[in-house]
């Protein structure tokens, strides 16, 4: 399966929308850029498509009710829970954040996921 690559303008804005909060971390994945809390995925890049994750069901329909957004990750299996932004929000980056906002929201509600154990090759 080929794995297409932000820009770096894509990278550039992802950056700029995930939030500056406690336990944010934002780290490489599969050649794109990914949000994370508490060891789960809140939002990344999919090549140049942004999106998030939202556990709830009515925050999910509710962003795919809006025109242009839709299944996020390769074509022939997008990931479930996962939304993915309209491309015209690319130039609302307040809106981006907000809906990054509300994923980090209900994403951070949920268990941490525990670390996996390294292996060890001694």
């Amino acid at each position: 399966m080929h794995v297409p690559r932000p820009s770096q303008e894509t990278q550039e804005l992802f950056r700029s929308v995930v939030p500056d909060a406690p336990g944010v971390v934002v780290k490489p994945m599969f050649a794109n850029v990914a949000a994370f809390v508490n060891g789960h995925m809140f939002a990344g890049t999919f090549g140049d498509v942004l999106g998030v994750r939202l556990p709830d069901e009515a925050a999910r329909d509710e962003l795919l009710a809006i025109e242009g957004a839709g299944p996020y990750g390769p074509a022939d299996r997008p990931l479930g829970g996962y939304v993915a932004f309209p491309d015209a929000w690319r130039d609302d980056p307040d809106r981006l954040h907000e809906w990054i906002g509300r994923a980090l929201e209900l994403v951070a509600a949920m268990p941490p996921k525990p670390p996996k154990p390294r292996n060890r090759t001694d």
